[in-house]
């Protein structure tokens, strides 16, 4: 190979050393409080059968807006309208001031919403580095002699979950030798690598232990402090409390109430996920077959006391 042929391949190997998918965004985020998605009496009908109907809420930049209901409230159905799985048959749905439908997840992702959700869509077998571009690896040459860029992935990866404050190890490690709270902040890191201006985590501690959960919940922060938008999608108030800004209440496909957290107490939240009447008639009619004096009793008047 001659000198100037051997320039040539040099330079179209620069050229061609590209990652697959970078990071969709690349802009500063909006001031905190800036709303991103807006929904506006919001629905979503399977022919006769109505799964949400009138929800109104708001998702802002540097805010959680943690979205609670028993099973079956509606929760998926919300968070699969937002993450483009489900396009809305009813009410108004804008990002960034536009109204839209969303077709797909792909156009979800491309304005910069992301999901995670409680499968992760993770390999246990492979590293963290692997699982941190799976789908969007980063390639270096060109022609037969292009593969993937190994040595930037496990940088990238290792400097992008510092930066969410994951500490790990090892990058080399097996994903699935984490902890399930360690497995949901790559995920979540992951997602904020990628562009997400928008975080939604579907019940991401639903099936952590008390320390794990608080791990999750350390990262939840993290990406708020980060100016992301984050929806919390949980049944568990004493989960969301501490990290919400912002809380909506569904049950049976309709909304409760959208409370910012100046507005509403642990105990009234707590309440009324409950069902504060249905579980007042509920404890009168246990009360005549157990008696009043029942410790299950005693308790459940406190908590519709609360």
């Amino acid at each position: 190979m001659t000198a100037h042929e051997k320039q040539a391949v040099e330079a179209e190997e620069k050229r061609t050393d590209t990652v697959a998918d970078e990071p969709t965004s690349t802009d500063t985020p909006p001031p905190p409080g800036t709303p991103i998605i807006e929904v506006e009496n919001i629905g979503k009908r399977y022919g006769n059968v109505i799964a949400l109907s009138d929800v109104t809420t708001s998702v802002r930049a540097g805010e959680v807006t943690c979205v609670l209901g028993d099973n079956g409230a509606g929760k998926s159905t919300f968070i699969k309208i937002l993450a483009g799985a489900h396009e809305h048959t009813d009410g108004e749905l804008k990002i960034d001031g536009i109204s839209r439908h969303l077709s797909s997840p792909r156009v979800a992702l491309d304005l910069g919403i992301a999901t995670v959700y409680q499968d992760l869509a993770v390999v246990p077998l492979m590293p963290v580095w692997r699982n941190f571009f799976l789908g969007s690896e980063p390639t270096k040459g060109f022609g037969p002699l292009r593969r993937l860029d190994v040595s930037t992935m496990k940088t990238t990866a290792k400097d992008e979950l510092a930066a969410m404050g994951i500490d790990l190890r090892d990058v080399d490690q097996p994903i699935g030798t984490l902890s399930g709270g360690e497995r949901q902040c790559v995920a979540i890191a992951r997602a904020v690598y990628f562009g997400a201006r928008v975080l939604i985590l579907d019940e991401p501690t639903a099936a952590l232990g008390v320390k794990q959960s608080g791990v999750v919940l350390k990262y939840i922060a993290k990406a708020r402090e980060r100016g992301l938008a984050v929806v919390f999608i949980t049944h568990n108030p004493h989960h969301a409390w501490p990290v919400g800004d912002r809380f909506m209440l569904l049950r049976r496909g309709k909304s409760m109430g959208d409370f910012p957290k100046s507005e509403i107490t642990l105990d009234k939240l707590t309440a009324m996920m409950a069902g504060g009447t249905e579980l007042d008639a509920l404890s009168k009619e246990l009360e005549s077959s157990l008696g009043a004096d029942s410790e299950l009793i005693r308790d459940m008047k406190a908590e519709t006391r609360g």
